[in-house]
């Protein structure tokens, strides 16, 4: 399993989201469920997060940032991930870096999460079988652009299905 760190929306945020989510399991395409699964954006991956580095993000200077997600995204073709991209701004990709800087010395980094390879992103089903993604893009396409702020940030733990929140709310 891995560990990450993500960055919560704002209940605007994250209700607008867990719409989107309802209107594909409307459609019949699967999406994120679960207790602790909630809307977010993943700053840094890593098979560990040692302790050390938990509690150097919670000394990070964290400020509540305004962030727009925009279209839709698919990554991947055997398996496509149907997302919603998050605007990139300079002070997203500064909040990025300096949460991947804290991580790097973590084992099991994969590249794509690196600060300049990074694609901010809001999942909206994982695993969408091939022949659905026509139906799932459709299903979310037509919502337009929105505004959200992120509020916080957390750990998650793949392996125990934990999160912790280590800087801000929510």
């Amino acid at each position: 399993m891995v560990q990450s760190v993500e960055l919560l929306l704002d209940e605007r945020g994250e209700a607008e989201i867990r719409r989107q989510w309802a209107v594909l399991a409307e459609a019949g395409i699967g999406s994120p469920r679960g207790a602790t699964h909630r809307p977010h954006i993943t700053v840094a991956v890593a098979r560990e997060i040692w302790p050390r580095i938990d509690h150097a993000l919670e000394r990070t200077d964290f400020a509540p940032l305004p962030v727009r997600l925009g279209g839709v995204l698919v990554f991947g073709a055997r398996r496509p991930i149907l997302v919603r991209a998050v605007v990139v701004t300079e002070e997203l990709l500064a909040l990025q870096r300096r949460v991947a800087e804290l991580v790097a010395p973590c084992p099991g980094i994969p590249p794509n999460v690196a600060p300049d390879a990074w694609t901010p992103h809001v999942t909206l089903a994982r695993r969408v079988p091939p022949e659905r993604l026509g139906d799932a893009v459709r299903a979310v396409a037509a919502d337009h652009d929105f505004s959200a702020v992120v509020v916080g940030i957390r750990r998650w733990d793949g392996d125990t299905r934990q999160e912790r929140l280590v800087a801000g709310g929510r």
